[in-house]
This record gives structure tokens, sequence and C-alpha cells, in this order.
């Protein structure tokens, strides 16, 4: 019987990964994924209540975490804790925010706060991350999370879009930057999802008939849906990919 050829694995096994934004939502859900998939996961967050029961739910399930409480807008505390950790073959950049509010309305202080977050933390999270694997002589994949917001424009969202395609054009130079140290920078761009925390948003009936007319596919996503992509930019499946932006928003940027 003729030798089936063999694929580049999705597994993580003996990989530390390190989500930030771990408390909740797209970062727990990445966690819990990553660690199925093999992976000693670390996850970070401020709540520290969250990301313990996060640690011990994953341990509980027979897999590998731990947590590290974490105000990646500290920049002095955060580069202390990356440092002193292992080199991380992971980094789910995830921890973010918005405040949506009309262009005219936008005030000084909401601009800061999510530029500062979704940005200047970001970015500086990402080269502590990098600069440990440099150090190391080790590779690794850095996975930004994005959205589909930082490819086009939206209504009320213009601090939110400006921050996702400020992420997704470092993610092209760090791509370039990191290339030669066999380290891969990655954005993923999820859609709406379906979670606790957005489901009051969609009890007003023309936002909700709004973006599921835009999102082809006519529902919204789910947690896992946009897990399961990042845990394809984390492993090997991936290994071509740099630079780039996996963009899952049913169809919402076709157009």
């Amino acid at each position: 019987m003729p030798v089936l050829s063999a694929l580049p694995s999705f597994r993580l096994d003996g990989r530390r990964a390190l989500v930030t934004g771990a408390g909740r939502g797209i970062g727990e859900a990445a966690a819990k994924a990553m660690a199925a998939s093999g992976a000693h996961v670390t996850l970070a967050a401020r709540t520290k209540d969250e990301i313990g029961a996060g640690a011990a739910a994953i341990v509980a399930a027979g897999g590998e975490a731990d947590a590290m409480v974490l105000d990646v807008t500290d920049l002095a505390d955060m580069r202390g804790k990356i440092a002193a950790a292992e080199p991380f073959d992971v980094l789910i950049n995830n921890a973010g925010t918005n405040r949506p509010a009309p262009f005219l309305e936008v005030k000084v202080e909401d601009f800061d706060h999510v530029m500062g977050l979704n940005v200047r933390a970001a970015y500086f999270v990402a080269q502590a991350v990098a600069q440990r694997l440099v150090a190391a002589k080790k590779g690794g994949s850095i996975v930004n999370v994005s959205s589909q917001m930082g490819h086009v424009g939206s209504p009320r969202r213009t601090v939110y879009c400006a921050t996702k395609h400020a992420m997704e054009g470092f993610t092209k130079a760090m791509g370039i930057e990191l290339a030669p140290y066999g380290i891969r920078v990655n954005s993923i761009g999820p859609t709406f999802l379906d979670t606790p925390m957005t489901r009051p948003f969609f009890e007003n009936q023309a936002f909700k008939a709004d973006v599921l007319g835009r999102i082809k596919l006519g529902r919204l996503g789910t947690l896992e849906e946009v897990a399961a992509g990042i845990v394809f930019l984390a492993s090997d499946a991936s290994a071509l990919m740099t630079g780039s932006a996996l963009v899952m928003d049913g169809g919402w940027t076709a157009e």
C-alpha cells in the first residue's frame, strides 16, 4: 500500500505559549485550544481570579498551564516578567479593547486608552517575546489578534479601525524583520462573535440585521472557530506563513 505523505503537524507539544488577555473571550478559548494541542500555556491578564480559574481548568482536563498576573500597558513590569520567564515559543497577542463612538464625539482619553492597549502595548509585548527568542536562538510564532476591522472601515469605530490597521501594518513589518531568526508573525482577523459579552449588543435588532447582512455566511462566528485558526497559526501547519493575515470574517471583507 502506498505511503501517504506526512503533513506538517497542528500539534504544539513541548512548546511554551503566552496568551495575553486570557481571562475571557478569545484569549481564554485560545489558551484552552492550545493546551489541548499539547502546549504549556501561560494565561496572562490583570484579572488574577479569572486566569487562575482558567489555568486550573486546563490542568484539571489534563493539560499544562499556569497564570501570570500582567498589565500589558505597564511596559516596565511586562518586560521584567517576560525577561524573567523561560522564552515563549508562541505569543498570542490578544489583549485589546474598544470604546465605540461617533467620530465627531470621540474623546481624547478614549483615543489614548484604545491606542495604548491595542497598539502600544501589543507592539512592545511582541518585542519583549521576540527579544527573548532571539537571545535564546530559538524560532517561534507570534499571532497578533486583530479584527476584520483591520481591513475595512465601520461607523463608530474610527479609533478601533485605526488600531487594527496599525496592527496589520506592524505584523507585516515584524514578519519581515524576524524571518531571519525563524520567528513567524501573523495576524488573525475575526468578525463579530457570539459571546456573552456581545449578546447584549445584538438585542438591538437593527444592529444585528446590519451585521448579519454583511457576514456573507449569515451568522456570527464562535470562539472555538477563532481558536482553531490561532492553533493553526501557532503550529507548524502554517510554517510557510509570515507577515500574513488570516481573516475569519464569514465573507464580510470579500466585497
